[in-house]
């Protein structure tokens, strides 16, 4: 990602684009009160820097796995990197933080199954050298998501990992 800064135009185009990606850029254009070719050129240059991207975010519901769930990771403070690069090899897993508090690590995994999970937590996590304790949550209910915190992740590396 570049250290381009961006400026109030550039979080107003955002904004609007994080609220409807559909947005025409006549309309953009209309409500910041530049050219159509400004807004082109904008959001052209956050794409190249990586600060904005298009995507679809679509329902759990849509995919086969459907069940969220969390496992929380104790591992070795030195391996703590090269365990959370292992983890986000896993195809059920989403998502890996690294955190501070009661787990260094925290994956974020879909599923079909309990044993799905079972499977994940305990036989590919738990086997980790280095990892030391794993504990499990199963998301029951959603009561809010907000597809908006999305992160731009770098397409050179899978799953987010920088």
């Amino acid at each position: 990602m570049a250290d381009t800064p961006i400026d109030d135009m550039d979080r107003q185009l955002i904004d609007m684009l994080s609220r409807d990606a559909r947005i025409s850029n006549r309309k953009i254009a209309l409500a910041l009160n530049v050219t159509e070719g400004t807004v082109r050129g904008r959001i052209k240059r956050l794409q190249q820097d990586g600060l904005l991207s298009f995507t679809a975010i679509t329902s759990f519901d849509l995919g086969t796995a459907n069940k969220l769930a969390f496992v929380g990771v104790q591992a070795d403070i030195g391996s703590l990197r090269q365990i959370a690069d292992t983890i986000a090899t896993i195809p059920e897993v989403t998502s890996v933080l690294i955190t501070m508090g009661r787990f260094n690590i925290l994956a974020i995994c879909l599923f079909d199954e309990l044993a799905d999970l079972h499977a994940v937590a305990s036989d590919q996590i738990l086997a980790l050298a280095g990892v030391h304790h794993v504990e499990t949550s199963v998301a029951v209910k959603t009561v809010k998501y907000n597809s908006r915190i999305v992160r731009i992740t770098d397409r050179q590396q899978p799953n987010g990992a920088d």
